[in-house]
């Protein structure tokens, strides 16, 4: 496996979580199992952040790619 597709990998699985995080209830339901429910209102200045660096390492990691392909270097006749 290639550094390429593991920060792909990387920055594909962080946007899943933060988003699955932020925009379904699902960790407000699990901290209050908890008895964290305080920290709730809080949770929009970690998770949109995360967020948004996950799609630009997904952005980062397919740019990288695209400048290493070989179909795109040119070579002498």
């Amino acid at each position: 496996m290639d550094q390429n597709t593991k920060l792909l990998g990387t920055g594909v699985a962080g946007a899943l979580l933060s988003m699955l995080c932020c925009f379904t209830q699902v960790l407000v339901i699990m901290l209050s199992a908890v008895g964290l429910t305080a920290s709730v209102a809080k949770l929009d200045y970690v998770l949109i952040p995360i967020f948004v660096a996950s799609i630009a390492l997904v952005v980062f990691a397919l740019v990288r790619g695209r400048r290493n392909c070989p179909a795109r270097t040119t070579q002498p006749n």
